[in-house]
């Protein structure tokens, strides 16, 4: 590596996210690329055997899968992967709403970022029933002497700092079981990161955050929710319903195989029955020499609307229990690999009647040679977009963490005056002298300290 290059990787170290799916684990490695732009070096993804639902079931399958698209990725990027981004979902994550307050003992009254992890670090001590273990913390308003809405509370003058804070959670037996995984890897986590958190930082802009917005993901085995406004996160939730659902629906009701209900999913599948023609039949091959079987379309589709009806009013349940609902100037974005079904943003629209679009996670890809075009275009698919964001979220808190080792002050040594040494050699002098004459001072002979030094 020359000399160039390795100020580059300094500058722009790279990042590993690892999403472990319900129906993929996916492997991306990446760097920063200009302003707002990431860098893809490499991508592994392998099909998930022991994952349900969010959660790890099979330690030893899922390792088996993490391994094959670590090293299907470490062959693209030529880098060694020992350090990951992990992602965390799954029915057992819950989130609460919890008040800290802080005062500042010291003289300085200037609020500086240590004051601020003081205060976060506070939050994690919270009791939690148990088996539960607190993911993240994210503070929300700050209130600084009883004013209000500040958002960036760093370097402004105060003593009391009260703040509301988003607070994640999640199961101790599984978030140990996805650390076991990385662990029999040989894997290291840097961080585990929520996947709706995740998501929204491949698909959402700042605009959209601020305006108010609902990012919903709706993934293999659950539809994750989150809900942003003022540029600050409200609401979280996790479904545990998702597009393998709808496929075991489509198994049982047109009598078919799994894989064969998936690729009728997949292939010709619509969210919306009325949006296709009676007479369009799909032909699907029999077994062992039966007969092939004709599946309508449309019925197809019934089937399809049934179930995404019902994820899309858990979904609107969400989003009226948060308070939000009449906030929500940005809409609702759905990604996921169930964003990819036909008619969808039609359903959502006509369901909640709030407008709807498409989160695709292409907007913060820079243009990349080194992959191969086909999977670089595959990459800005929805089905994509947790796995992307995951290394978005690694390279932003690599840098805020490189921001704050930079402000951190250096310990200085005080440059004294001849007369400030001679006059603190003077205070030792007669320090030392009254130690020695208060021996013998007996009751009823005090002496004067003031005096006695100005005899001295």
């Amino acid at each position: 590596m020359n000399s160039k290059s390795a100020e580059i990787e300094r500058e722009n170290p790279i990042i590993v996210g690892l999403d472990i799916g319900t129906t993929k684990i996916c492997v991306t490695v990446g760097r920063r690329s200009g302003i707002n732009k990431i860098e893809l070096l490499g991508v592994g993804k392998a099909e998930s055997a022991g994952v349900n639902r969010g959660v790890v079931t099979n330690i030893q399958k899922t390792v088996s899968s993490i391994l094959e698209a670590v090293e299907i990725a470490e062959g693209q990027s030529n880098v060694d992967i020992k350090v990951v981004n992990v992602g965390i979902a799954g029915q057992h994550i819950k989130s609460i709403q919890h008040r800290g307050i802080l005062t500042k003992t010291d003289h300085d009254d200037e609020i500086s970022r240590k004051d601020i992890e003081k205060l976060i670090s506070d939050m994690y001590k919270l009791v939690l029933p148990p088996g539960e273990e607190i993911i993240h913390v994210l503070p929300q308003e700050f209130t600084i002497d009883n004013e209000p809405g500040v958002k960036e509370p760093i370097g402004m003058a105060g003593r009391r700092i009260e703040a509301n804070f988003h607070i994640i959670s999640g199961r101790v037996s599984d978030i140990k079981n996805i650390k076991r995984c990385i662990d029999n890897g040989q894997l290291e986590v840097s961080e585990l990161i929520l996947e709706p958190l995740a998501s929204s930082e491949a698909v959402l802009d700042e605009a959209e955050k601020d305006a108010g917005v609902v990012l919903v993901d709706i993934g293999g085995g659950t539809t994750d929710v989150a809900i942003f406004h003022e540029g600050i996160i409200r609401h979280t939730a996790v479904i545990p319903l998702g597009g393998n659902i709808v496929t075991e629906d489509i198994k049982q009701g047109c009598s078919v195989l799994r894989s064969q209900a998936e690729l009728l999913k997949v292939r010709f599948g619509s969210a919306l029955a009325d949006e296709n023609k009676d007479n369009e039949v799909i032909c699907v091959p029999g077994l062992r020499g039966k007969e092939a079987k004709e599946i309508s379309v449309k019925n197809l589709a019934f089937i399809i609307q049934a179930r995404m009806e019902e994820i899309i009013e858990h979904v609107y349940y969400e989003i009226k229990s948060s308070g939000y609902e009449s906030k929500l100037i940005g809409g609702i974005v759905i990604t996921g690999g169930g964003a990819q079904l036909k008619h969808l943003v039609q359903l959502v629209e006509f369901i909640t009647g709030i407008s709807c679009r498409i989160g695709f996670p292409n907007e913060y890809l820079a243009k990349n040679e080194t992959l191969p075009r086909p999977l670089f275009d595959e990459l800005k698919s929805p089905l994509y977009a947790t796995s992307i964001g995951l290394l978005i979220k690694g390279i932003q808190t690599f840098e805020e963490e490189e921001d704050a080792r930079r402000v951190l002050p250096t310990p200085t040594v005080e440059k004294k005056s001849p007369t400030q040494i001679v006059g603190e050699q003077q205070v030792k002098k007669h320090s030392w002298l009254k130690r020695i004459f208060s021996e013998f001072v007996k009751d009823g002979n005090e002496i004067d300290d003031d005096s006695f030094l100005d005899k001295k």
